[in-house]
């Protein structure tokens, strides 16, 4: 009898110690953003209890080992590579000036000229680049992920 418990408390640490990603296939940004849709927004908040515009992009990037950000949103956009607005793709970051005095809002370029940001207004949500609010403030767009966390953004 203490040989099948010592086998079974060694099957559950082998396998609770195996990433979840080694199980399911990758999941795309797509999905990581699906999953915290409508959260709603918590100035300084970094979880789907609540999330600032940083917050979800440091929470979302994070599932794709996508690198150290930094927590503000003009702070991030001094890192990665400058992205011209007719080269984004998934997983860059875009910045807006929606206060009139610098970068005060980001948010995930998610494709099809959209992107996922939280509104301070309506929490987690996917926005166009053409609402006139946001094409209007644009500033800038980084990339900041490496090619592997890329690919796993992009995958299905």
């Amino acid at each position: 009898m203490k040989k099948f418990i010592f086998a079974l408390v060694g099957a559950a640490a082998l396998f609770t110690s195996v990433p979840a990603s080694t199980y399911a296939s990758d999941i795309s940004i797509e999905s990581q953003v699906k999953e915290v849709l409508g959260a709603p927004y918590q100035w300084g908040g970094t979880t789907a209890a609540g999330f600032d515009c940083t917050g979800f992009i440091l929470y979302i990037m994070e599932k794709f080992n996508a690198g150290d950000l930094p927590r503000t949103s003009q702070s991030q956009a001094k890192v990665g590579t400058p992205v011209a607005k007719d080269d984004l793709r998934v997983g860059d970051l875009v910045f807006f000036n929606t206060f009139g005095s610098g970068i005060s809002h980001a948010g995930i370029y998610i494709g099809d000229n959209q992107f996922a940001h939280s509104s301070s207004s309506k929490g987690v949500r996917i926005s166009s680049l053409s609402e006139s609010y946001y094409r209007d403030r644009y500033v800038t767009a980084r990339r900041v992920a490496s090619e592997t966390s890329y690919r796993k953004m992009i995958s299905e």
